[in-house]
């Protein structure tokens, strides 16, 4: 297949690359001809301008994936949907909000061009090796492009690929939304748990206890109910910082899918209090910084790749 793709950031840096490793034509962009020059060099074709881009794609239908971030996506596609024809498709795959994607999608159904929206979990390991894909627009298109999520998708041990389609425009990224905010909560109370433990010996009863918080991270990640991807990041990060995590932030910065979900959720009435206590924790860590903070931090910065040194 052969696509075009804009947005060479660490998640779409990657994403290019499997793709090439997958067979598939890429030409790619970027606002910085440095990355565009980088990932040549990897066997995608260079394109200095969304003009160049669409150029070389060829001829209607052509199919473009968007990796860029949400607050830019109306700029790229002010620009972009010009250069388009009836038939040809968008994927946007980067964290925009639901209500914005259906809007979106709207605008486009009005030119005649084909939109899909992607929700990519993983961080930029799983964009590199095998991502999470929630997928919505008409179920049309997704099958058509089927064969390209599959290759982009993680698959486990079953043989089952880690991509579906979640329903109509939007559906993708609102379902990506929530599992952000779902994500919020899991981090929140690993933290917590693990700054209970590291202060045990505060209290007489628990005063010679001295855990090992790096040991409980290696036990708890086999065999115990709450093993998971997180926790084992968590020892990751307690094997390169040590467990004081001395060199990590405890301000919790937040991209805004938390407070997406939390919003989302006051609409439909649904009570989301873990979520929205995770939340507003990170927001009163600015200038409060904690344990918990820095084990928050330390995870953001293990599957995500997100600056989370002190300053």
């Amino acid at each position: 297949m052969k696509l075009g793709y804009i947005g060479l950031g660490k998640m779409g840096f990657n994403m290019v690359e499997r793709l090439i490793e997958k067979g598939h034509e890429v030409v790619a962009t970027n606002r910085s001809s440095e990355s565009v020059d980088k990932i040549a060099g990897k066997g995608a074709e260079p394109a200095y301008a969304l003009g160049e881009l669409v150029q070389k794609l060829g001829p209607a239908p052509r199919l473009i994936w968007l990796m860029v971030p949400h607050k830019a996506v109306d700029d790229v596609l002010a620009e972009l949907t010009p250069l388009l024809q009836n038939g040809d498709t968008i994927i946007d795959g980067g964290n925009s909000p639901y209500l914005e994607t259906i809007r979106r999608s709207n605008e486009l159904a009005e030119k005649n061009i084909n939109f899909l929206d992607v929700g990519v979990s993983g961080g930029p390991a799983g964009a590199r090796n095998g991502a999470c894909l929630m997928i919505g627009g008409n179920r049309n298109d997704f099958e058509k492009y089927q064969e390209l999520f599959k290759d982009l998708s993680v698959e486990n041990q079953a043989g089952e690929s880690g991509y579906g389609y979640m329903g109509t425009h939007g559906a993708g990224h609102f379902v990506k939304m929530v599992h952000n905010g779902i994500e919020y909560g899991m981090m929140q109370a690993i933290a917590e748990g693990f700054e209970v433990m590291k202060r045990a010996g505060e209290d007489q009863n628990n005063k010679d206890f001295n855990l090992d918080l790096q040991e409980i991270t290696k036990v708890y990640n086999n065999g115990s109910v709450i093993e998971s991807r997180l926790v084992g990041w968590l020892q990751n990060a307690f094997s390169k910082h040590g467990p004081d995590l001395s060199n990590i932030s405890g301000e919790v910065s937040h991209s805004g899918e938390g407070q997406w979900t939390v919003e989302a959720a006051e609409r439909l009435n649904v009570p989301v209090e873990i979520i929205e206590k995770s939340l507003q924790f990170r927001k009163d860590s600015q200038g409060n910084p904690s344990y918990t903070g820095q084990v928050v931090s330390a995870l953001r910065n293990e599957f995500g790749g997100h600056d989370v040194e002190k300053k």
